[in-house]
């Protein structure tokens, strides 16, 4: 076993490493940018050295000042976690080069695999079967143009050097493409440093079946089964689970084999996942099912076949580095009960999915699952990585018992103020379809706002944070008892009642308190009471009467950048008439491109956006007036 490693990552899953090393004895070394001086994964490792300011192309994408920290530390190896450099061929090289070891698969094999165009060539020549559709060399917007017509809507775009849903756009119709592909190709730029894609047919009901596979340095390959990862947004995975719902043996059996025949044709080491999409329009069946491309490291959804199959798969990692045989055959290998997992976001579903960004004054994660989370109480989201906070997973005897395991913990999951999808999260798996295992790529958007939208407060809700701010209020010494606090109401021969009139949301409310605080949880935060429930947040204020100018302008047709970020495009023009949901502009932020919309039907009457410009959060981009 080696006696340490650099871990050239951040957040969860530098932590998630750093956990393991430690318990086989091997000494941990950390890296970190400006933004992360005070993170977990600095404070939890052995050793920690500074790489750069926070932007990642300026410290965690530097290859050249991680291996100059491993080798001021005496480090042996680097485990690249996922993300960032962990499938650059060039930096694995690198690594190796500078006399160091590589917690990953061979240099070759990741750039065998590392072009989606290529992967499936060399895919369908070692007799996998591929998706149909368009890998040429020729990305001209006509010839793209011409290969989607001929494939038929909806067609898929894809990044070459994707992942991660970045550089991806379905389209539905012809005259949507040039715009989606010049999109497309700003993202995968931006993302990936290439701009080139590459044309799929859009399977109908698309299910998201991926094998975790494993190779050593000795000829082994051995399989871990299948995860299910259909449950999306945006082409971002939601939630994964082991095993897939509906597969029986038989497609098990091809799918696995079809996984490890992949792995084989590219001489595998390390952990790898081979990601496969199923037409599930009649159920599973193995000859419905087609490669897409392979993760040349550990998922972020490993956890899950970690709880089916009772294996650490970073000390699988650490003992392959090593020079070890894989631990076990692939007989030894068993499926046990059912896992799950929930990928928890810093964004809000209700506005499309935006990130949130800022301090995390609360942070009550759940006692009843397992957690693997970038961040704690008291820390900070920023706008510089991507926004997941972490992850939430269970393991239970089926799957109807791992969706109740999991909702209960996204219930009880506490956030404030930054916005999460903690609430959507228990809304997906409160959704029938879910619950019966019946879901494909589509779902969420599909369910639309049932998923999606924010809901309002019960009137239990309200009647309790009337009642906290009235214990509020009078508990204070010297306290006035003032007038938006308590509004009595004359009651002839009945006892005398308060009204207290507060903000949520910017919606004004009015309500009886409810004396009985200790039936409910809710946190007293400066002048705020916030109350959570099912993993929703309800901020409740005082309403003085007083509206600050951005709540006056949000209602009035206000387009305020959500975070610091760069307009990459501008759709509308000032003065046009615009259909609640146009597009205006595209922001991009947090390594990804969002589509800022008219909401409602109105005049662009204020435009002060410019395609390259940087914006920071809260700046008036444009103001739209109703007609």
């Amino acid at each position: 076993m080696l006696k340490s490693v650099l871990i050239a990552n951040r957040g969860e899953i530098a932590r998630r490493v750093i956990r393991t090393a430690k318990r086989l004895g091997v000494r941990t070394v950390a890296v970190y940018s400006d933004a992360d001086a005070k993170a977990l994964h600095v404070r939890e490792a052995d050793e920690a050295v500074h790489i750069g300011a926070s932007p990642a192309k300026e410290s965690y994408l530097r290859g050249e000042k991680i291996i100059a920290a491993a080798k001021q530390t005496g480090a042996e190896a680097i485990h690249p976690g996922y993300g960032f450099l962990s499938e650059n061929a060039d930096f694995a090289q690198a690594v190796i080069d500078a006399g160091l070891i590589w917690v990953g698969p061979r240099p070759d094999s990741i750039r065998a695999m590392g072009l989606k165009d290529a992967a499936k060539q060399l895919m369908a020549e070692a007799g996998v079967p591929t998706t149909p559709g368009y890998l040429g060399e020729d990305q001209s917007e006509e010839r793209l143009q011409k290969e989607a017509d001929a494939i038929g809507y909806p067609v898929l775009i894809k990044a070459v050097a994707g992942g991660g849903g970045k550089g991806m756009r379905k389209i539905e119709k012809k005259a949507d493409f040039k715009a989606a592909l010049q999109s497309a190709k700003r993202e995968a730029a931006a993302a990936f440093g290439d701009d080139r894609v590459l044309l799929e047919t859009y399977v109908q009901r698309p299910r998201h079946i991926e094998v975790q596979v494993f190779g050593d340095t000795h000829g082994n390959v051995v399989h871990l089964f299948e995860r299910d990862c259909s449950l999306q947004r945006r082409h971002q995975k939601v939630i994964e689970e082991a095993p897939a719902p509906g597969m029986d043996e038989a497609t098990r059996k091809a799918v696995t084999d079809a996984a490890v025949l992949a792995a084989r044709a590219v001489n595998y080491v390390g952990a790898g996942t081979i990601e496969f999409i199923a037409d599930a329009s009649e159920g599973l069946r193995g000859d419905r099912i087609w490669f897409m491309e392979m993760n040349t490291r550990l998922q972020v959804e490993h956890p899950v076949t970690e709880e089916i199959t009772g294996q650490d798969l970073v000390e699988w990692q650490l003992r392959v580095a090593s020079g070890e045989t894989l631990p076990l055959r692939q007989e030894e290998l068993r499926i046990n009960g059912w896992a799950m997992e929930a990928r928890l976001y810093a964004e809000d579903p209700s506005t499309g999915f935006l990130p949130s960004i800022g301090p995390l004054r609360v942070l009550q994660q759940p006692e009843t699952a397992r957690v693997d989370f970038a961040v704690e109480q008291g820390g900070e989201v920023t706008p510089f990585y991507d926004p997941m906070i972490g992850k939430i997973i269970v393991h239970s005897d089926d799957r109807d018992a791992a969706v109740r395991d999991l909702r209960s913990a996204c219930a009880e999951l506490q956030i404030w103020p930054v916005k999460t999808n903690a609430a959507f999260l228990v809304r997906c798996l409160d959704d029938p379809r879910f619950a019966k295992g019946d879901v494909d790529t589509s779902r969420v958007q599909a369910a639309g706002d049932a998923l999606t939208a924010k809901r309002k407060p019960s009137a239990d809700i309200v009647s309790k944070a009337a009642g906290a701010h009235i214990s509020k209020k009078w508990s204070q010494p010297g306290a006035r008892r003032e007038p938006w606090v308590s509004v009595g109401a004359f009651r002839l021969n009945a006892a005398r009642n308060s009204i207290v009139r507060m903000l949520c949301d910017g919606d004004a409310i009015a309500a009886e308190p409810y004396r009985g605080l200790g039936e409910f949880d809710w946190r007293r935060i400066d002048d705020a009471v916030v109350i959570f429930d099912r993993g929703e947040a309800y901020e409740f204020t005082l309403d003085t009467g007083e509206r600050a100018d951005g709540e006056v302008a949000a209602s009035d047709g206000a387009i305020l950048s959500p975070m610091p970020g760069k307009i990459v495009s501008v759709a509308a023009k000032a003065g046009a008439k615009l259909k609640k949901g146009d597009p205006i502009l595209v922001l991009e932020a947090m390594k990804m491109e969002h589509t800022l919309t008219a909401p409602f039907d109105g005049t662009l009457a204020e435009l002060n956006a410019k395609a390259g410009a940087q914006v920071s959060e809260g700046v008036l981009l444009a103001k739209l007036e109703k007609d």
